[in-house]
């Protein structure tokens, strides 16, 4: 759902809108692995790990990730960075956004219809 809302953000579509790139999310201690392409103003999502990213963020500890997040805080002291560093300024506005998405889904955890979405 997060993804969804930053797909939707006016300003994140504005960010990226002429960029193709794969990136990795990565949470180390869970072995989980998901992919966020960014495809001219698109942000797509994907549960399979991309093949070869043009750039990785790993966080090693879910607990702190969502920790982080439920305080309203982007879990920026752990984050890792791989691959065409360059790329962040695309990369950014889309994390920033997605916390800011993902904050709201933990705290509110339905949908307009009132359904649960975790």
């Amino acid at each position: 759902q997060a993804i969804v809302l930053t797909g939707r953000d006016r300003s994140v579509r504005q960010h990226i809108r002429e960029v193709q790139l794969a990136t990795l999310w990565v949470l180390e201690d869970w072995n989980f692995e998901w992919t966020v392409n960014l495809d001219r103003g698109k942000v797509r999502f994907d549960r399979r790990p991309a093949r070869a990213p043009d750039i990785t963020l790993t966080w090693p500890s879910a607990e702190e990730f969502f920790t982080r997040m439920q305080e309203g805080r982007a879990p920026d002291e752990s984050l890792k960075t791989e691959g065409d560093l360059s790329l962040r300024q695309y990369v950014d506005p889309v994390y920033r956004s997605f916390c800011r998405s993902l904050e709201q889904v933990i705290k509110y955890p339905f949908d307009d219809a009132e359904n649960a979405l975790m």
